[in-house]
C-alpha cells in the first residue's frame, strides 16, 4: 500500500514567497551523468546501506511529513532505487529506528520487493532524543540530526469546524501539501480540510461542470468548497497516482502522530468501528505494528466527471439536511461505515 514514498533530493528547503528565489533547474545532462557514474550501492547488506544514506546526508536534516518518513532515493548500477527513514511516534523514544529500500516502482513493472529492517543498538544503530522534535541518528561512526516538523501551534481558524467536529491534528503530507484532520463526532466519520493559512503549494483551477470543485494542478488533488463554511474538504485524489504509489495518493499515510492529543484519535476511531476495540493502540495501529486503521475518506477519480456526483449531492435533497457532510465521503467498497474499517499496512508494507 502506501508506505514507502520516496523523496530525489536528500534535503528540503522551504522558503516564503516574501524570500522567494528562482526555481532550481534541472537538466537531462545531470540525470544522464549521474547514470553514467556508473556508481553502486551497498545493497546486500541492511547496517552499510543505512551507513551509506547516513554518511551521504547533511549533518542535519528536516523530516517534514507527519507521520515520520525521511525519503530518500539514489542511482546504482543504472537503476533507481528509493527508500526511507522512519522515526516511529511509537517507537523512536524505544531507540527504534525502520529502514527501507527498493527498486523503485515503474507502471509497467509493477511493486518491486521491499528491503526492510527495524533497528536498535543491537544493529549497530544509537537513536536519542535531543529535544521533543529533534532526534540523533549514529551508526558506523556518523551521526545525523533528524528535525521533526513541529506543528504544535497549527490550529484551524476560528469558524473553520463545524460543532459537530473536533480537531484531530495537523497533516504535513509527502506532497508538500497541509491538512486538518478532523472527525464528525454526530456522523461518525472523517475529512481532510486543506489548510489555508500558509499559502497552498499548488495552482486550484476549477472543473468545467462546476466552480465548487477545485483541481490541484501539480498534485491531482480535488477539493470541495464547502456550501456550510469557508473551507475546502479533500474530496478526491488521482487513481494513477494511487496505482503508482507516489507523493500524490493522498493524505491517509501522513496521520499526525506527533500531536495526537492521548486517546482522541483512538476514540474516534472505535466510534467508527468498534469492532477494533483491544486489538489496536492510540495511533490506530495493530499491537504488532503491521497494519493500521485506514483514513481514507476521499475517492479515487479517473476523470473531472467522477468528482461531479458529490456536488449533485451536496446540492440536492440530503445537502439540504442533517446528513450533508456524508457526501464527502466515498465508500468505494462495500464494507463498515464511510469505508473506513479497513487496514493499511504499516512498516513493512508494499512499497513506495
Amino acid at each position: 500500500m502506501k508506505f514507502w514514498k520516496f523523496f530525489l533530493p536528500l534535503a528540503l528547503t522551504l522558503a516564503s514567497p516574501a524570500l522567494a528565489q528562482q526555481p532550481r533547474l534541472e537538466t537531462n545532462q545531470e540525470y544522464i551523468e549521474e547514470l553514467y557514474r556508473h556508481a553502486v550501492a551497498p545493497l546486500g547488506d541492511k547496517r552499510e546501506m543505512l551507513q551509506f544514506v547516513l554518511k551521504t546526508l547533511p549533518d542535519r536534516v528536516k523530516i517534514y511529513p507527519t507521520e515520520n518518513y525521511y525519503y530518500f532515493g539514489f542511482y546504482s548500477g543504472g537503476v533507481r532505487y528509493a527508500g526511507n527513514i522512519r522515526l516511529d511516534a511509537s517507537d523512536r523514544d524505544k531507540g527504534k529506528l525502520h529502514f527501507a529500500y527498493y527498486i523503485d516502482s515503474v507502471a509497467w513493472k509493477g511493486e518491486q520487493p521491499v528491503t526492510y529492517v527495524l533497528m536498535d543498538t543491537a544493529d549497530g544503530v544509537k537513536v536519542e532524543k535531543v529535544e521533543r522534535f529533534l532526534y540523533r541518528v549514529t551508526a558506523g561512526g556518523r551521526s545525523v540530526l533528524f528535525e521533526l516538523n513541529d506543528l504544535s501551534q497549527v490550529r484551524p481558524p476560528e469558524g473553520t469546524l463545524d460543532p459537530d467536529e473536533r480537531f484531530i491534528g495537523p497533516v504535513f503530507d509527502e506532497s508538500g501539501i497541509r491538512f486538518f484532520l478532523v472527525y464528525n463526532a454526530k456522523l461518525r466519520l472523517f475529512h481532510y480540510i486543506l489548510d489555508e493559512t500558509v499559502p497552498v503549494a499548488d495552482e486550484l483551477n476549477r472543473i468545467k461542470s462546476t466552480d465548487r470543485i477545485l483541481l490541484g494542478t501539480r498534485t491531482g488533488f480535488a477539493y470541495y468548497r464547502d456550501l456550510k463554511r469557508e473551507r475546502k474538504i479533500l474530496i478526491g485524489v488521482y487513481e494513477g497516482n494511487t496505482l503508482a504509489n507516489n507523493y500524490f495518493d493522498g493524505p491517509f499515510d501522513q496521520l499526525p502522530d506527533n500531536f495526537i492529543e492521548g486517546d482522541d484519535l483512538l476514540k474516534a476511531i472505535l466510534e467508527v468501528a468498534p469492532n477494533l476495540k483491544g486489538t489496536i493502540d492510540r495511533f490506530g495501529g495493530s499491537f504488532d505494528g503491521s497494519e493500521r486503521f485506514l483514513i481514507a475518506p476521499y475517492m479515487n477519480y479517473r476523470r473531472e466527471e467522477d468528482l461531479f456526483p458529490v456536488h449533485r449531492c451536496a446540492t440536492g435533497p440530503q445537502g439540504k439536511g442533517p446528513r450533508y457532510y456524508e457526501c464527502f465521503v466515498v465508500d468505494e467498497e462495500p464494507q463498515p461505515p464511510a469505508g473506513q474499517n479497513k487496514a493499511a499496512p504499516k512498516g513493512k508494507g508494499a512499497p513506495k
